[in-house]
């Protein structure tokens, strides 16, 4: 991931911008003879014929000049959007992701609507100015035989154009039905919220079927897109979301803010009960909805409810959800494919610690292990802890035992012991239980009163030689 900062403004770009841009630029080399309206100006001339002198040169040449047209249109419609929010009085953050990229807020509050609409506009509006700029400088700045300079401003005009222009379709994720959604609820109410989805739908419906017959990837975006719009319509007409008209109340405001309050400071049923009560208010926005629908997510993985956390997290509109967060909501219901992947893509976006090591347990549960002690900086025991830990939350407590022990070859510790212990101990496999809790004592755990007190290990008590093992264990200090 690459970091950097505009002014204040921090910027964190991707490495899926960089994939795909990189992907479209092949595509560009690809196709652009086929384009040509000249062909003996540059580079269509080298593209013709692969393998000759040069085409290798120019195919890099062109990959190089889209990616840089991609990154910096991205680039520029993002700072629209953090511009006007820097004018609004916020501190905002933009990230550069596929081919486009977010602009968050970081407000505690919903954004107003009308605050809303000029936000978004101004994305769109920043790519048509740079735009303009580039066709202007190409024909008023640049000389005729500097055909490089004038194939890049050429397609900067063109890319900033069609980037506009599809960013203000009424189709919701898009720009132009942030807008269209936002005004129509705010002037109509739920009917204006609806009115908005259908033509979004319709719109959507006729794009699918241009695309099964000229453009099948045009054909299967907007089939995504009306989908999101079907399942807003279904939401909003079975009362599962709420749609209200004016502006976030603020006692809700200040109850969502509480909400976020407890679960920071570990009260995650507090935090889910007020999360619902949001939800449930009828003057409850779009907004805050999602909101609480973001911070029930996390509540549901703090407490181990994957399949809990993904449901709300498919209920999070117009604010990405964490990839780490829904990679351990997969690791919790069991997708270990799907997991892995997000874990992996959530690494490379963060280089956060406790990532890396959630990334390297979701490796060894795939039976990557080799691989996963191979990341830069990986802690063996720690991986392996990671690895067993959500085995173990959903119930596969033999899986989750064999995993600690594993790690035991790689790092011999007693904290790995002792969960292989808790782990067979849930199994109700008593031998291998009293195995590892021989083990944990060889490799050092002494704390009688936790293990006494623990519930993993409730299935052990009365046994003789749980409670030998036990009483030879030296009290804590705090007894």
């Amino acid at each position: 991931m690459l970091r950097f900062r505009l002014g204040d403004i921090p910027v964190e770009v991707h490495l899926s911008h960089l994939l795909f841009s990189a992907l479209l630029g092949v595509l560009m080399v690809r196709d652009l003879p086929a384009l040509a309206l000249d062909p003996n100006v540059w580079p269509y001339q080298q593209l013709q014929r692969p393998g000759e002198p040069g085409y290798a040169g120019t195919a890099l040449l062109v990959v190089a000049s889209w990616m840089f047209i991609i990154f910096l249109s991205a680039l520029v419609h993002e700072s629209g959007h953090a511009l006007m929010l820097r004018l609004f009085g916020y501190r905002p953050s933009i990230q550069l992701i596929w081919l486009g990229g977010s602009t968050r807020p970081n407000s505690s509050t919903p954004l107003p609507w009308h605050k809303l609409v000029a936000i978004t506009a101004a994305g769109p509006l920043a790519g048509l100015l740079l735009g303009l700029a580039a066709l202007a400088l190409r024909h008023y700045a640049v000389a005729e035989d500097s055909e490089r300079l004038r194939y890049l401003l050429g397609w900067f005009f063109t890319a900033n154009v069609f980037w506009t222009l599809f960013n203000l379709l009424p189709v919701p994720t898009l720009d132009g039905g942030t807008i269209v959604s936002t005004l129509a609820t705010r002037f109509f109410g739920k009917a204006g919220f609806m009115g908005a989805q259908w033509l979004a739908l319709v719109l959507c419906v006729a794009l699918v079927a241009f695309g099964v017959r000229h453009a099948p990837l045009l054909g299967l975006l907007f089939g995504l897109y009306g989908f999101q719009a079907l399942r807003l319509l279904r939401a909003t007409s079975r009362g599962e979301l709420k749609v209200s008209s004016s502006v976030a109340p603020e006692p809700l405001v200040r109850e969502l803010q509480q909400a976020q309050e407890a679960m920071a400071g570990g009260r995650l049923d507090e935090a889910r009960q007020r999360g619902l009560s949001v939800l449930d208010a009828e003057s409850c926005t779009l907004d805050l909805a999602s909101r609480a629908h973001h911070l029930l997510g996390w509540v549901a993985l703090k407490n181990g409810q994957g399949r809990l956390a993904l449901d709300h997290f498919s209920q999070v509109q117009r604010r990405p959800v964490e990839t780490q967060a829904l990679a351990a909501a997969f690791s919790l219901i069991g997708d270990e494919s799907r997991a892995l992947a997000l874990w992996e893509m959530a690494w490379h976006e963060t280089r956060d610690r406790t990532v890396l090591h959630e990334y390297a347990g979701s490796l060894i549960r795939a039976d990557r292990v080799q691989n996963a002690l191979r990341l830069p900086g990986v802690d063996a025991e720690a991986a392996f802890v990671c690895a067993e830990r959500p085995l173990f939350i959903r119930g596969a407590y033999s899986e989750a035992a064999a995993i600690a022990e594993s790690g035991l070859a790689h790092a011999p510790g007693s904290r790995l012991a002792y969960d292989a212990a808790c782990a067979h101990a849930r199994a109700r496999h008593t031998n291998d239980a009293m195995r590892m809790l021989r083990r944990a004592s060889e490799l050092g755990f002494q704390d009688a009163d936790y293990a006494a007190s623990d519930e993993d290990l409730a299935p052990l008590h009365g046994h003789p030689d749980f409670e030998r093992w036990l009483a030879g264990l030296p009290k804590s200090l705090s007894a």
